[in-house]
C-alpha cells in the first residue's frame, strides 16, 4: 500500500520553476528519505503534500485521498515537524502537548494520556521545566512528540537533525526508526549519511525533478563503478602491479586503491594475482554511498 502518491506534480512561483512532472510514492510503513540540494524543491513539495500551497498540475494522494488546495481534511493521516518547530516557552512540554491534543479534538483525559506516552518515547517524561529552557534536540525530540498527537498515518520531518551534535542526531533518527511500525515516515535532509542508516527507499530531487528513486539496497547491489582497494603481502610487490593494473594510488606501502571501478574490474586483479603468483592479504569492494549516487546523478554541479 501506498501512503503517499504525488503524480505529474509541477509547481511554478512566476517565471521560476521549482517542480517539473515530479512523480513518487512512499510505501506504507516506511522510513523514506527526500534529498536534495538547497533549492532543489523540497520544502515546497512538502507544503503541497500539507495542502498549503496550490499546484499548477498533478495531483498528491495521502492515504488514498487526494490532497486539496486549502482544505486540511486529508492533514488528519499527517504529523508534521518544521525544520525549527516553535513552541510556547512558558509552558511545560506536557502542558504543550495536551494543549495540543484539545486542538486535534481530544478530551482533556485522552490528551493527557497520550501525551505522557509520548514523552515517554521520546525521552522526555522526566523533565518538568519549561520549554524555553530546553537545548535545540531537546525541542527536536518535544517536536516529534507534537507531530505523532493524533497518531498521524504520515509523519513529515523537515530537516529534523539539522544543526545538532552526532548525539543529537542519533537520538532523533533513532525514534524516527523507532516509530515506522505505527506510522509511515517522509524526512528530508542534506545529511546523507542519516538517510543511509535509516531509510528503506529514498527519493533524489535535482533541480526540480527526480533524478533517483527506489530502494537503496538495490542500488548498492547493481555494479557500479565504486573501487576496490588491495593489500598486498609483500611491499614490493606493489609498484610491479600498478604498472599491470594502471590507475591505482598507493596510500601506504602495502596498499594500492583503484577508485571508481566495478567488480568486474576487481575480478580481473584477482585473476592477475593467480596468474602473476602475487601473494596478496585482502582485496575489498569499496561500499558505494549515497555521496556517489547524488554525485554520479547530478554531475557534482552542486552539492547538497
Amino acid at each position: 500500500m501506498k501512503m503517499l502518491e504525488i503524480s505529474h506534480v509541477s509547481k511554478s512561483f512566476g517565471s521560476r520553476s521549482v517542480l517539473k512532472d515530479l512523480s513518487f510514492s512512499v510505501p506504507a510503513h516506511s522510513v523514506f528519505g527526500f534529498i536534495g540540494e538547497n533549492g532543489a524543491g523540497k520544502t515546497t513539495t512538502m507544503k503541497l503534500i500539507l495542502g498549503l500551497l496550490k499546484m499548477d498540475r498533478g495531483e498528491i494522494f495521502v492515504n488514498g485521498e487526494k490532497v486539496v488546495y486549502g482544505e486540511n481534511r486529508t492533514n488528519r493521516y499527517i504529523g508534521y515537524l518544521p525544520d525549527v518547530p516553535e513552541f510556547y516557552g512558558f509552558m511545560t512540554p506536557l502542558e504543550y502537548l495536551m494543549l495540543c491534543g484539545g486542538v486535534s479534538g481530544m478530551d482533556r483525559m485522552q490528551a493527557r494520556t497520550e501525551a505522557i506516552r509520548l514523552l515517554a518515547l521520546v525521552g522526555l517524561e522526566k523533565e518538568r521545566r519549561r520549554i524555553h529552557g530546553f537545548s535545540r534536540g531537546m525541542k527536536q525530540r518535544l517536536g516529534i512528540a507534537q507531530a505523532l498527537m493524533n497518531r498521524p498515518q504520515l509523519l513529515i520531518c523537515d530537516e529534523p537533525t539539522s544543526a545538532l551534535d552526532p548525539s543529537g542526531r542519533k537520538e532523533i533518527l533513532d525514534l524516527l526508526s523507532s516509530v515506522r511500525n505505527d506510522t509511515t515516515v517522509l524526512f528530508s535532509t542534506h545529511i546523507l549519511s542519516d538517510v543511509e542508516r535509516i531509510c528503506d527507499e529514498v527519493a533524489l530531487l535535482h533541480r526540480g525533478r527526480i533524478v533517483f528513486g527506489g530502494s537503496l539496497e538495490e542500488w548498492k547491489a547493481e555494479d557500479r563503478a565504486s573501487g576496490f582497494v588491495i593489500e598486498f603481502v609483500r611491499a614490493q610487490d606493489v609498484q610491479p602491479f600498478g604498472q599491470i593494473v594502471p590507475g591505482g594510488r598507493r596510500t601506504d606501502a602495502t596498499t594500492l586503491l583503484y577508485e571508481g571501478r566495478s567488480r568486474r574490474d576487481m575480478q580481473k586483479a584477482m585473476q592477475l594475482f593467480v596468474q602473476q603468483g602475487i601473494p596478496v592479504r585482502k582485496i575489498e569492494m569499496l561500499e558505494p554511498s549515497l555521496e556517489t549516487l547524488f554525485m554520479e546523478l547530478t554531475g557534482g554541479e552542486e552539492r547538497i
